[in-house]
């Protein structure tokens, strides 16, 4: 599994947006480009499904592990996977700190989406 740059960290943690794109199906064809929160956390990525587990690209990108991501226009092709829950009270802060006062953060925190965080990687 490869690792993210120092700029690609960069670029992450100063957008706000990150639009995920699990594979669909066929493994083959990218899905709709939807627009998550992205955090760097130790030097790996996350971000979570507003709507918890039953989010359609969540439930896409467990199915299929890989897709793509755009970030300030650039596109990265990328491994999707669940995250260890020993993440959450670290991406709990990361939110916090990087859109404070921002009404969608308790929601954020909120069991649904701490179920639904997902850890990507490049590939």
């Amino acid at each position: 599994m490869s690792s993210w740059s120092p700029a690609q960290l960069r670029a992450i943690a100063e957008n706000a947006d990150l639009f995920v794109s699990p594979f669909r199906e066929d493994g083959a064809t990218y899905g709709t480009p939807t627009q998550t929160w992205a955090l760097v956390v130790d030097g790996d990525v996350y971000v979570r499904a507003a709507n918890g587990q039953q989010s359609k690209w969540y439930q896409a990108a467990i199915r299929q592990k890989a897709g793509r991501v755009r970030v300030a226009g650039t596109y990265h092709e990328v491994i999707f996977e669940p995250a260890d829950s020993g993440v959450d009270a670290a991406v709990d802060a990361a939110y916090e700190e990087k859109y404070p006062g921002s009404s969608a953060v308790p929601i954020m925190r909120g069991d649904g989406p701490r179920s639904a965080t997902v850890r990507i990687s490049p590939r």
